[in-house]
């Protein structure tokens, strides 16, 4: 029962980002939106998080990143659901972490907010494969949730 109901909350953070573009929007309103477009009777939402105007090239590739990261927190979720803890630490930290790699993709971008975001998510990343070194299933979970929460407030803000 445990392990499901770890996995049914990793489940949730990760569709999190996905479902909720306008984190302000309610769960029957966005549903509502959903059928709406469904049967051709929505109006189109304006979209009014900020453009990074990415070239094509650089969007695809920040688009697979974005990929990569999703299924290095998938692999968390199991890795911690499993008790694999020290496993999931190594793919917060090499997947996800403040690498340097990822220091120099996020001194990329002209944007200053979104690169100091990159940076927050890439900290909290680090954070959290420290926190899953402990093998503390609730103290993981919420620092897992820190780290998606910089994904929400990213995706909230910004859009190719």
């Amino acid at each position: 029962m445990k392990r499901k109901c770890i996995i049914a909350a990793g489940l949730f953070i990760l569709a999190t980002p996905a479902l909720a573009a306008d984190v302000s929007m309610d769960h029957t309103a966005m549903h509502q939106q959903m059928m709406d477009m469904q049967h051709g009777s929505a109006m189109p939402v304006e979209d009014s998080r900020i453009s990074l105007k990415l070239p094509p090239a650089m969007r695809q590739n920040q688009l697979a990143m974005m990929r990569e990261h999703l299924k290095a927190v998938d692999a968390i979720v199991m890795n911690i659901a499993e008790g694999k803890f020290d496993e999931a630490s190594n793919i917060a930290h090499d997947k996800l972490g403040l690498t340097p790699k990822m220091k120099k993709m996020c001194a990329m971008y002209g944007n200053d907010q979104f690169k100091d975001l990159g940076f927050a998510f890439h900290d909290s990343a680090d954070e959290l494969g420290e926190v899953l070194k402990t093998k503390d299933i609730k103290r993981s979970l919420k620092a897992l949730h820190k780290t998606m929460d910089k994904c929400i407030s990213c995706h909230a803000t910004f859009r190719q």
